[in-house]
């Protein structure tokens, strides 16, 4: 039922306000994409309520992939590619690899009967959760189920992490790592960890300016392209597409999507999931968790595994390739790299093939799930 404009417009402001309210504490925590996380959290306690907004409107959904898009797109620089081709067979394989493994997971997870193929694949794929949340929707799989364990995989990852790093591979920590750990939402890593820190404002300032004409011409570009390709999660891969053009021509420098901008697009992916969520799908959802949970685990445990491989094959050490397999957290893997002195360039280039690869291959995979499962048994 349509609530009257009036009380609709105080709902929005009620969200609004409290999601700032609670984003800000998060984002001093530390905790990844603070602003979808909390986004998600209020939206989902005010529907619960009865006091959300009936819906996010389609504009702002777009708009938000359009972002994230670009956020992707402004991470396949010069140096991240040269990474990768120094490596390329054992980096490739080993990716796909891990990819794999997560997409396996979630078809396990899929076997649920509360749980169908879609969600439960895209639900523990490892690679950019804010963009897979951001992809459920578009691909017909149900964003709240999907939101909550991508949150949950995340927050598992970043906790393990040091941990592991601590007992298995005798990393300590560095002050560098805390400082990332609370800028780790922004875009521009690879920039983030060897210029950001160091610059004055006037750089800042520049690298600002540079970043809003990104996201000017490369998410109004990117829709275009995807409305006439009609490619499969376009809203999200046509700006991709084109900020990546942009970033490797050199020219946008050490620009990323200013953090504002992208904390807006994580909200409104955190709203649309949130919004609809209902009592009885939440109690689902927490049936479910024990299975999400162990799925995680055994993903994290396979993917350290994979980490020695790749360690092995390309002649990293045993700990780059235990962070560059990581299932998820790439910014506390980012943080962690540059605290132990490691070489953070093949971390990160590592950490995009993923989101590149799930990014591309997942609208395809999920569109095959949906014809099997509408083919007459």
């Amino acid at each position: 039922m349509m609530v009257p404009r009036r009380a609709a417009a105080w709902r929005w402001t009620a969200l609004a306000g409290a999601t700032v309210a609670a984003a800000l504490p998060l984002a001093r925590l530390g905790v990844p994409s603070a602003a979808l996380f909390a986004a998600l959290f209020v939206a989902t306690a005010l529907a619960l309520a009865g006091r959300a907004p009936d819906f996010v409107p389609r504009g702002a959904t777009l708009a938000a992939q359009a972002v994230l898009g670009v956020v992707i797109g402004a991470l396949v620089s010069g140096p991240t590619l040269r990474a990768l081709a120094a490596h390329a067979i054992p980096v490739v394989l080993v990716t796909f690899a891990t990819l794999l493994v997560s997409i396996g997971a979630g078809l396990l997870m899929g076997l649920r009967r509360d749980v169908d193929a879609t969600t439960g694949a895209l639900a523990l794929t490892t690679g950019g959760a804010s963009a897979i949340v951001a992809l459920a929707a578009e691909l017909g799989a149900d964003i709240r189920m999907v939101a909550v364990v991508q949150y949950l995989r995340v927050g598992l990852v970043t906790a393990i992490m040091p941990l592991v790093a601590a007992l298995v591979f005798h990393v300590g920590g560095h002050p560098a790592a805390d400082h990332l750990l609370h800028v780790g939402g922004h875009p521009a890593a690879d920039h983030l960890l060897h210029v950001r820190g160091h610059a004055g404002a006037g750089h800042v300032s520049h690298a600002g300016l540079q970043g809003l004409v990104l996201v000017a011409l490369a998410a109004p570009l990117g829709l275009l392209l995807a409305r006439l390709t009609r490619m499969p999660a376009g809203p999200l891969l046509g700006p991709l597409i084109v900020a990546a053009a942009i970033t490797l021509t050199g020219r946008t420098g050490d620009a990323g999507v200013p953090a504002p901008i992208v904390d807006l697009a994580y909200a409104a992916i955190g709203w649309q999931a949130g919004v609809r969520f209902t009592r009885a799908r939440l109690a689902e959802i927490g049936r479910a968790l024990p299975t999400a949970l162990g799925l995680i685990l055994l993903v994290n445990a396979i993917c350290a595994g994979l980490g020695a491989l790749l360690a092995n094959l390309a002649g990293a050490t045993p700990f780059e390739g235990y962070l560059a397999t990581l299932p998820g957290g790439i910014y506390a893997a980012l943080a962690m790299a540059i605290a132990a002195r490691t070489d953070v360039t093949f971390v990160l280039a590592v950490h995009v093939l993923r989101v590149l690869l799930v990014m591309f291959t997942m609208p395809l995979f999920a569109r095959l799930l949906r014809r099997r499962a509408a083919r007459p048994h």
